[in-house]
């Protein structure tokens, strides 16, 4: 999976957990993500900030460079919609 793809993946189920602090595998798959950003792109850090209209995902590589990406905020929200909106996940 390249970096963009993990840390947008990342960055929703990480929404995700947050709004449903009672959902295991909201969890679980956040910390497979976050697996994934520390052992394959080598991430010591990574932090997501809400504005507006964006996300903010501030990362760290193991070498100390750093970088920021911006998405869109109501596509990085799009997963949490869905799953409030199935009644299948609210029961």
């Amino acid at each position: 999976m390249n970096l963009q793809d993990a840390v947008f993946n990342w960055l929703q189920i990480s929404i995700v957990a947050e709004a449903r602090p009672n959902d295991l595998a909201a969890s679980e798959t956040r910390d497979f993500f976050e697996t994934i950003l520390r052992e394959d792109h080598r991430l010591e850090r990574f932090i997501r900030t809400a504005g507006e209209e964006t996300y903010i995902v501030e990362y760290e590589e193991a070498g100390g460079a750093r970088h920021t990406k911006r998405f869109d905020r109501e596509l990085a929200e799009q997963l949490l919609t869905d799953i409030n909106s199935n009644p299948k996940y609210n029961e």
